[in-house]
């Protein structure tokens, strides 16, 4: 009787240094029979520094691979086709005054992109009227509107990404982090439609 063993790739596979690819690294494996273990100690692929960063393997290969070694075993695919290998050499804790500078820097362009926006829009002028509107005085500094207004906008941003810090005020995603998300999967899409070309 031949053992049915299911195959499902992982989408991708982060690693921070090369190693030898066994199959349990990038398939999860389900079998009713004794062997989970051994197939899933089997050597899949060596990584080199000729594969640079990225490695697409896919999945026919690996079946193929698996009948030539267990020939009295049945394999099925389920899911994805293939899996994107990245290798990401383990980082450096980042220098303190490249972060300075980077946020100083970031900060600058921040307070700028938002002060212009509100120029364009007249910002000040709408903030006077709602000041006489509701006073009926002339006022050219309506802080009492101002200061609460820069304080919920700050406010604003936190709530808008999510994020005080590395604390995150819900389970929701941020907009930021959906957009990396998506980025994230078309480029691996990218990889896995033009792996034979880039070979």
């Amino acid at each position: 009787m031949t053992d049915i063993v299911y195959l499902k790739m992982k989408k991708k596979l982060e690693l921070s240094e090369r190693i030898h690819i066994q199959l349990k690294h990038i398939a999860y494996v389900s079998t009713s029979g004794q062997h989970k273990r051994k197939l899933e100690n089997t050597p899949i692929y060596r990584i080199t520094k000729k594969d640079k960063n990225t490695v697409i393997i896919d999945s026919f290969l690996i079946i193929d691979h698996l009948n030539q070694i267990y020939k009295d075993i049945e394999f099925q695919l389920i899911g994805p086709e293939q899996t994107v290998i990245s290798i990401q050499p383990k980082r450096k804790s980042p220098s303190i005054v490249l972060t300075a500078c980077v946020w100083v820097l970031l900060f600058i362009g921040a307070a700028m992109t938002i002060m212009n926006f509100h120029y364009d829009v007249s910002m000040q002028e709408v903030q006077q009227k709602l000041h006489f509107i509701i006073t009926g005085e002339e006022n050219e500094f309506p802080l009492w509107i101002q200061i609460p207004y820069s304080f919920g906008l700050g406010l604003g941003m936190i709530l808008f990404f999510n994020h005080w810090f590395h604390k995150r005020i819900n389970e929701e995603p941020s907009p930021l982090e959906v957009e990396i998300f998506n980025y994230q999967q078309d480029l691996d899409n990218y990889l896995r439609h033009n792996e034979n070309k880039m070979k």
